[in-house]
């Protein structure tokens, strides 16, 4: 690289990392005023407070906003450079105008690989932080505090033809009341137990049932028989027996593959969510290079507003962006648009915008 590609890196990545800190002290400033009094209500000092929530609330906060701080980064600093009439002395100078673009290029591969890695396996490990904190001390009507000790009622599909349903289940104790199972074949039950109570054994890695009711149904033959114990081995482990509503946040991405995968084999419902989240940590980095090239073809024409203009347009495009995305998980969440659209469809569309505003640049 040249003279001239450090001193534009430089620029970009500079200008970015000063944004991303201003906006980010700005947030804590405000999280921190919001939640004044539940600070104070948790009985936590100030150093717990800041190891429980803040760090991970920080890395939360500059994941959200990392895509347009490398937005409005770019345009600020490429609007100041055009402003003083920089691009037009580089061009000037016989550099051609895609020669010119290329630390910017360099500069959006070097934050969207910070962006990708961090998305996969940072910020989940940061999330999980920031949501227990949250969850304990802050969300006081939430599943996690509705009950301390006991998750909502559970119906689930633990492989094919095989349901299986428990109320009351005490995540401390890992026992469960009024447990049924129940196989069907070719749309009838053909065998049900139910139990009075359901306990994990530690020693045994399965299922303690008590007070068991069997029957088996198999053409006109029907029999029954109570069981006064028996253990029984269930595809489903007891931390999986958990109301958690951060917990696509929380897994990293192999971690939210597999909890897909099993959740698919169960036949579990509203997984759309899930796998939202899971194609928009792919997306979102993709976004870095789209954005950045926007950017830069929008703030590198000397315009007679100025920056103030540019910072402007990118501002509005910015929430264009954050707007379509939004509506878009929306859709896919609450809807039946597809997961893998819904996040890649705000990269699409600017991107198309991106080629089209370059194709449209004076070069």
């Amino acid at each position: 690289m040249k003279k001239l590609d450090w001193y534009i890196l430089r620029k970009f990545l500079s200008t970015f990392v000063f944004t991303m800190l201003t906006i980010t002290v700005i947030a804590v400033v405000i999280d921190t005023s919001e939640k004044a009094d539940d600070f104070v209500k948790s009985g936590l000092s100030s150093w717990e407070i800041v190891t429980h929530y803040f760090v991970g609330f920080v890395p939360f906060i500059m994941a959200m906003i990392f895509p347009l701080m490398v937005f409005i980064a770019c345009i600020y600093f490429s609007s100041k450079m055009a402003s003083q009439s920089e691009f037009i002395a580089i061009l000037a100078g016989g550099v051609r105008y895609p020669r010119m673009l290329r630390p910017f290029f360099v500069g959006a591969f070097i934050l969207g690989a910070i962006y990708w890695f961090a998305g996969h396996y940072w910020v989940p490990r940061a999330q999980e932080i920031r949501t227990d904190f949250q969850a304990t001390y802050i969300d006081r009507n939430s599943s996690y505090n509705a009950d301390p000790y006991r998750s909502n009622n559970f119906y689930l599909r633990v492989n094919a033809g095989t349901y299986v349903g428990l109320k009351y289940y005490d995540t401390a104790r890992k026992t469960a009341n009024s447990f049924f199972l129940s196989k069907i074949k070719n749309d009838k039950i053909y065998y049900n137990l139910r139990a009075e109570t359901m306990k994990w054994d530690t020693a045994k890695k399965d299922w303690l049932l008590s007070g068991v009711v069997e029957h088996t149904n198999e053409g006109l033959k029907e029999t029954a028989r109570l069981i006064p114990t028996m253990h029984i081995n269930l595809n489903v482990q007891p931390d999986e027996l958990r109301r958690d509503d951060y917990l696509k946040d929380k897994l990293t991405t192999p971690q939210l593959k597999k909890f897909i995968r099993m959740e698919e084999i169960r036949g579990s419902e509203g997984l759309n969510n899930y796998k939202v989240e899971r194609y928009h940590r792919d997306a979102s980095p993709f976004s870095v290079f789209i954005l950045t090239l926007i950017a830069a073809v929008i703030a590198t024409r000397k315009v007679r507003g100025g920056s103030g203009l540019n910072l402007a347009i990118g501002l509005i495009m910015a929430a264009v962006f954050v707007i379509m995305d939004k509506f878009s998980v929306t859709f896919a969440t609450k809807g039946n648009f597809s997961p893998m659209l819904a996040a890649w469809m705000p990269n699409i569309i600017f991107g198309v915008l991106a080629v089209w505003l370059y194709w449209r640049a004076p070069k």
